[in-house]
């Protein structure tokens, strides 16, 4: 400011334009400057960036690279892995084919061996065994007499069981020693999840064999407690003697046969059949008619004798016989005589029975002699022979001929009389009394002479099955009453099936054991090929 004193304003203005113009030249240098730099470093950044988007775009497309080829892998590995499933998938419903068909060739030849076995038993004429293995109940449990604790777990232990179906695997073992496994072979084998249902189906075709002309006996044995009377009969009503109907998918085999035959019976011609019914009780060795009636009509047990015929047959003489016309009457009947009964409550059983139960169904057909053995007439003849005689006979037909010839009022009627004959066939079904350990049964008194004579009996029963299987000349049928009353069955012309009832805990081990001995025992006896009652045979032919 100094050297612009003195001058003129003019001056002043040209100087301060100039000075600006030079401020102006060195302000646009810097920012020229600045600009050069910021180009500069922009064009080394873009430089850089462009290096690095190549880089990675070359890195992006060698990982696409690497993800593709992974992923066409995997992909490839997927069809490959598919490819064998559904190979697998193949494989395995072919080899589910085959064992389907494998099994169902096995099942063939099992029932085809059954068959043929069944054919070489009856050849033999030897014993039918079946074995049933009951579940465990909650009466295994409680012990019957004093033991200590752990003792009273291993009672509770299962030790029997079906291996298959024709295979028993007991599990024998001692304190201090290995354990055994013992086998048992029968005809069958029930293990404890089988019903009712599936023990009668193989007890069905013994009863066609029954209208076919053969006698036929199916008998319960086992130790108290072991579902004799079960299989048997079926569940009893609690409180009562008697079983129940009302559950037809648990009736035993008592019922279920009677109604089997009854449905055979219907499919033959009417009035060429009728059935009586027996029930009788062999206790302390004594036999007990339980559908004999006193002079008011009253049911009581009625002491009966059993006798041998002159054929050697065995006899019960004055031994009631019921006709029944269907399978109602039959159990109506069967009921009656089970509240007669004995039964006696154990440690073991609070319903054990205490004798030996025996149901006989005696089935007589009405053959004409003139077909007597040979082939019937046309079946409308025969209907209209079977018609006339039924309308001369009531149902109850004991009268002997010339009784029921002088109630004829036809030629035809008498003809067919003349000619008429009648072939008896039995159906025995017993429910024997269960083998009892005194020690473990805990009966006294009374009880305990009863329990004597159910083992003596069974004894009996076992030297029976045993003189028979050693052929020897005399047969002890007379030892016992039992044996006596069932002599025609065990050593007779009958098809004989013995259903072995055993119970699956070691606290029962020994008991079991003997009853599974007993029906290995009974496999081996041999009575020669069973007879047959001279039937007409069906045919068309004239």
């Amino acid at each position: 400011y100094q050297g612009l004193a003195g001058r003129s304003t003019d001056e002043v203005l040209q100087l301060y334009a100039a000075h600006g113009q030079q401020l102006k030249l060195q302000r646009s240098s810097v920012v020229t400057q600045l600009l050069g730099a910021i180009k500069k470093r922009l064009k080394e950044d873009l430089k850089s960036l462009h290096s690095f988007a190549l880089e990675l775009s070359k890195d992006f497309q060698r990982q696409s690279k690497t993800c593709l080829y992974q992923v066409l892998a995997a992909v490839q590995g997927v069809q490959l892995q598919n490819e064998a499933m559904q190979m697998f998938q193949i494989k395995a419903f072919d080899l589910e084919q085959s064992l389907q068909e494998v099994t169902e060739r096995y099942e063939k030849e099992k029932q085809k061996r059954r068959a043929l076995h069944n054919s070489l038993v009856e050849l033999r004429g030897n014993i039918r065994v079946h074995c049933r293995i009951r579940p465990l109940l909650p009466f295994d449990d409680a012990a019957g007499h004093s033991v200590a604790q752990d003792r009273q777990r291993n009672f509770s232990e299962k030790v029997a069981y079906a291996a298959d179906d024709e295979t028993v695997l007991v599990k024998c073992s001692r304190p201090g020693h290995a354990s055994i496994n013992k086998t048992f072979q029968f005809e069958r084998v029930y293990n404890d999840l089988e019903s009712q249902d599936a023990v009668f189906a193989d007890v069905a075709p013994l009863l066609t064999s029954l209208l076919d002309g053969y006698n036929v006996c199916i008998m319960a044995y086992g130790q108290t407690g072991s579902g004799k009377t079960y299989t048997m009969l079926g569940p009893q009503l609690e409180g009562n003697l008697v079983f129940s109907i009302e559950e037809e998918s648990e009736l035993g085999i008592i019922p279920r046969a009677t109604q089997e035959v009854f449905r055979l019976i219907s499919e033959k011609p009417p009035g060429s059949y009728w059935v009586e019914v027996s029930v009788v009780e062999v206790y302390n060795n004594e036999i007990f008619d339980l559908l004999a009636k006193d002079s008011y009509g009253k049911v009581l047990g009625v002491k009966r004798d059993v006798v041998t015929t002159r054929e050697g047959k065995s006899d019960v003489p004055l031994l009631t016989h019921e006709t029944v016309e269907n399978a109602s009457e039959f159990l109506h009947l069967v009921n009656r005589g089970l509240q007669l009964r004995v039964r006696h409550p154990t440690l073991v059983h609070a319903h054990s029975s205490r004798s030996h139960l025996v149901v006989t169904l005696t089935i007589t057909t009405v053959v004409f002699g003139d077909n007597f053995g040979t082939s019937w007439e046309d079946e409308q003849t025969s209907q209209r022979l079977n018609k006339e005689v039924s309308c001369t006979f009531p149902q109850k037909m004991r009268d002997n001929k010339s009784t029921s010839s002088s109630r004829a009022s036809s030629p035809v009627q008498l003809e067919a009389i003349e000619k008429m004959k009648q072939v008896k066939t039995r159906l025995q079904l017993v429910d024997l009394a269960g083998s009892e350990c005194v020690g473990m049964s805990g009966v006294t008194g009374a009880a305990l002479r009863e329990t004597s004579f159910i083992n003596r009996s069974l004894s009996a029963l076992a030297d029976v099955l045993g003189a028979i299987a050693e052929q020897r000349a005399h047969v002890p049928y007379r030892n016992s009453k039992l044996t006596h009353l069932l002599q025609d069955s065990v050593g007779g012309d009958a098809k004989l099936l013995v259903m072995l009832c055993i119970s699956p805990g070691q606290k029962y081990l020994t008991e079991s054991m003997q009853s599974l001995g007993f029906g290995t025992r009974a496999r081996q006896v041999q009575r020669g090929q069973v007879k047959k009652k001279n039937l007409p045979v069906s045919s068309k032919a004239k």
